[in-house]
């Protein structure tokens, strides 16, 4: 069986690319952790990309994706384990 790493490597970076765009990396290089506590647009952004994740991604390791009701910050945990692919989060 093959892993959805190799299968959709095309898809995963198109999802990372989103979360790119919806934090807007391009333009702004850093966030405080009080700025995306204020920001639900981009939480709702976020977590409406759950779906494709789940489907492209193996999210055993993402808790946020397999049981975001159990996590204060879901969509902070996708946004660290996904763009640690292309950034330096610290």
């Amino acid at each position: 069986m093959r892993l959805k790493s190799e299968l959709y490597k095309k898809e995963q970076e198109e999802i990372v690319d989103k979360i790119v765009k919806i934090l807007d990396l391009e333009n702004k290089t850093e966030y405080t952790l009080y700025e995306l506590d204020k920001n639900e647009e981009i939480q709702k952004q976020i977590m409406e990309l759950i779906p494709e994740i789940r489907k492209y991604y193996s999210f055993n390791g993402i808790k946020a994706v397999g049981e975001p009701n159990k996590i204060k910050r879901p969509w902070l945990s996708i946004i660290k384990h996904l763009i640690k692919q292309k950034y330096i989060m610290v």
